[in-house]
């Protein structure tokens, strides 16, 4: 079985870990991505997806290094087309894993600076 847990040294020999965003910041991404998906129906969700996560994680700095967003709506888009598929194919039975799935494709486009 595959060991996933991350440890994150604060304050190691490589320098400090700490996220320099603010509330005010967040909230008003969070509401542009709201308003920008409900305008659109529902269609551009996945640009509203990557927006707030391209922010949280371009402040987020782990042992003194910045990380970088790489992912993109587009690829977040034919993502969630497949995961919807899957998801009616499997009689929702696949919606339960839609969420891990979500996560290995934030990981997999997250880099260090």
């Amino acid at each position: 079985m595959e060991n996933t847990n991350i440890h994150v040294n604060v304050n190691s020999s490589t320098g400090e870990s700490y996220f320099d965003g603010g509330l005010l910041q967040l909230v008003g991404w969070n509401i542009l991505g709201a308003l920008v998906t409900i305008f659109t129906l529902g269609v551009a969700y996945p640009w509203a997806v990557c927006m707030v996560l391209n922010w949280k994680i371009s402040h987020t700095v782990i042992n003194g290094r910045r990380l970088k967003f790489t992912g993109s709506a587009i690829g977040l888009f034919g993502q969630w087309v497949k995961w919807l598929l899957l998801s009616i194919i499997t009689l929702g039975i696949y919606s339960f894993w839609v969420r891990i799935s979500m996560e290995k494709w934030k990981v997999k486009h997250t880099t260090f600076l």
